[in-house]
């Protein structure tokens, strides 16, 4: 329930944010501060997690986590001003940054590893359909409601789940109490700041709209990315390490936290711009468009629990692998988009799309997390949901900017709006298939079985 209502969270304002800009008097380039700063801060606080985990008891950081977000949530109903908005929605990052780590470290070390698989499938139903529900029940409620009620109907929500944990959840102590490095806190904070500002900026840069050049950020955090990870890997041995780098002299979950790179990439691409392919050319109203992304989504969550069965019967690589090429396939139908295509094949496309990665999260998650020493699955959930953040931003970067760059161009050679957009979007989607192909490369380096003992 705290994974559901906080990645619901990430996605809720999205439709609101023309009314909060009206409402609140301040253009679209400060509005979305409300986005950025929300993924800013997961992208601190993320990286933080694992050494959380290891100093303080699961009970105590789940308190803490939706504590942060209950707080951040009742600031963002209160808000009198912008700026009290982008305060809640940092709070409110602040907690939900420290659920997903917890979920997966707390799963890998209760579960017996004969049902992992069925667990963590039934997990992905949160963690995928609120994502998907977030747009849709958001415009619902802001055809009754002003904007402030998406906060508000949340509190209660982050109220009972916050009163059921600290009642069902057990006391017990971790047995380690490790120091933290404040020169990797702040490699961290800049490495993984610079990253997501950066790449989250290369958009607006191409559209003419940036506050500042993102490449000075990206460059920035691109060195401090590097530093953090030769000292992480010279403070390893003596377990002192922010994000221990262990995790990845396994080869299956280097290779499914590249997977999910590129995954990751792929979904926040594909969910930019297939919103923008069917209002800007096929001129489809967004709430049309919002309703013919949810089946896709709900398909995503709901194949969780039949997937986590499979993966229990045949691992991981004989799931990813099919599923991997008939992303591939899917992606490169998309580059036949134009402007005669059909609302139905946009449909049947994402439904098929979403479905095939429904067949790849789960194992991935939980092949990865399986492959390391439970030692280190504190650090292995952080740098998961930290490379997660990094690809989202970096997928973004790539579509947005191929898409702006191409459509520029098209406008500035006299082709129609409709037209400079349709070019733009075919090479963004072509971008995608590139990468789909990337992906069904890295499946077939997975191995039959998860092992621990399988290093690089």
């Amino acid at each position: 329930m705290a994974a559901f209502v906080t990645f619901l969270n990430e996605t809720f304002l999205g439709v609101a944010l023309p009314r909060i800009m009206e409402d609140l008097n301040i253009p679209a380039s400060t509005g979305q501060w409300l986005n950025t700063s929300y993924l800013l801060t997961m992208a601190l606080v993320i990286p933080l997690t694992g050494y959380f985990q290891q100093r303080y008891s699961a009970r105590r950081i789940y308190l803490v986590a939706m504590s942060l977000f209950t707080v951040g949530t009742v600031i963002g109903g209160l808000a009198p001003s912008f700026l009290v908005l982008v305060l809640a929605r940092v709070v409110q990052a602040s907690g939900g940054a420290l659920i997903f780590p917890l979920l997966m470290t707390t799963i890998m070390t209760m579960v017996p590893e004969s049902h992992r698989g069925k667990v963590m499938g039934n997990i992905s139903i949160a963690i995928s359909v609120a994502p998907a529900l977030g747009p849709p029940i958001s415009g619902l409620i802001l055809n009754v409601f002003n904007w402030r009620w998406l906060f508000w109907l949340i509190v209660p929500i982050a109220l009972l789940t916050s009163v059921f944990g600290f009642l069902r959840m057990g006391k017990s102590e971790p047995q380690q109490k490790p120091t933290i490095d404040a020169l990797s806190v702040v490699l961290s904070a800049f490495a993984f700041g610079g990253l997501i500002y950066g790449l989250s900026g290369i958009g607006d840069q191409a559209r003419g709209t940036a506050l500042i050049s993102p490449y000075g950020p990206l460059a920035v955090g691109v060195v401090a990315m590097v530093w953090l990870v030769l000292r992480q890997i010279k403070l390893g041995p003596r377990d002192q390490a922010l994000l221990n780098m262990g995790p990845f002299r396994s080869r299956n979950f280097s290779v499914s936290v590249s997977l999910m790179v590129f995954l990751n990439m792929a979904l926040f691409g594909v969910g930019i711009l297939t919103p923008i392919y069917t209002q800007q050319v096929l001129g489809i109203s967004p709430l049309v468009t919002g309703l013919m992304l949810l089946p896709g989504g709900l398909l995503m969550g709901l194949l969780g629990p039949v997937t986590g069965n499979l993966y229990d019967k045949f691992g991981a690589r004989k799931i990813i692998i099919p599923a991997a090429i008939v992303v591939s396939i899917t992606c490169w139908y998309m580059i036949t988009f134009d402007h005669q295509t059909t609302l139905w094949q946009v449909l049947a496309c994402n439904i098929v799309l979403y479905g095939a990665l429904g067949f790849m999260f789960p194992p991935l998650f939980t092949d990865s997390m399986a492959s390391v020493e439970p030692a280190l699955y504190p650090h292995a959930s952080a740098i998961i949901g930290s490379f997660q953040q990094v690809a989202g931003a970096a997928g973004t970067a790539l579509f947005v900017t191929t898409l702006t760059v191409v459509s520029i161009a098209g406008a500035n050679a006299g082709l129609s709006t409709s037209s400079a957009y349709m070019d733009g979007i075919h090479w963004a989607f072509v971008a995608g298939a590139v990468i789909s192909v990337l992906v069904i490369g890295l499946a077939f380096l997975l191995t039959g079985k998860s092992s621990k003992t399988q290093l690089v």
